[in-house]
């Protein structure tokens, strides 16, 4: 009866011992390379990150190596995200940018909508590159660049859903 008992005990302790070691160690590198076709290409679609890529920013005269700069800030309707608004730098260019975009939960139901954009500078107290678009649905809007490097500056950004007489609007973090 003691060796049946045992024996089980050892069993069980074998098989837990096999299921905690690890079956092999993946370190990085140690895989096999990366083929040309594998590696991440850049694309021109838009996305809620910002891509200085995308048709609309080129449209913009965006610089392709512009960066987000700062913390995005969330334009909201009471509990509701309408849109996030981000500030975005390019070393190449020297030039900041503005970028909003419409979150798909609004816009998928609501009306046509207007939006600004822009690139406010807390040195002079004015927004910098502003635009404006009328009874829109479009979901990526960028500001043209603005010549504010030098300047402490926040992306600024309202959106006015049809039917409100009200605004609401965000700035992002003030980068100096």
């Amino acid at each position: 009866m003691r060796s049946t008992r045992f024996s089980k005990g050892a069993l069980v302790a074998a098989t837990t011992a096999l299921v905690l070691l690890p079956a092999g160690a993946a370190y990085a590198g140690s895989g096999p390379a990366t083929g040309p076709s594998q590696k991440l290409t850049r694309t021109s679609a838009p996305s809620p990150e910002g891509n200085p890529a995308s048709k609309r920013a080129q449209a913009s005269g965006v610089c392709d190596d512009a960066v987000q700069i700062g913390e995005r800030a969330l334009i909201k309707r009471g509990s509701e995200t309408l849109a996030s608004v981000k500030q975005f730098y390019s070393k190449k260019c020297h030039e900041n940018y503005a970028y909003l975009w419409v979150w798909e939960s609004f816009r998928k139901t609501a009306e046509p909508y207007d939006v600004t954009l822009g690139v406010y500078s807390y040195d002079d107290d004015s927004v910098h590159a502003a635009k404006a678009w009328k009874a829109t649905k479009q979901q990526e809007f960028w500001s043209e660049g603005a010549n504010t490097v030098e300047a402490c500056t926040s992306a600024v950004g309202s959106l006015r859903p049809a039917g409100s007489p009200q605004a609401y609007q965000a700035f992002s973090q003030k980068r100096c």
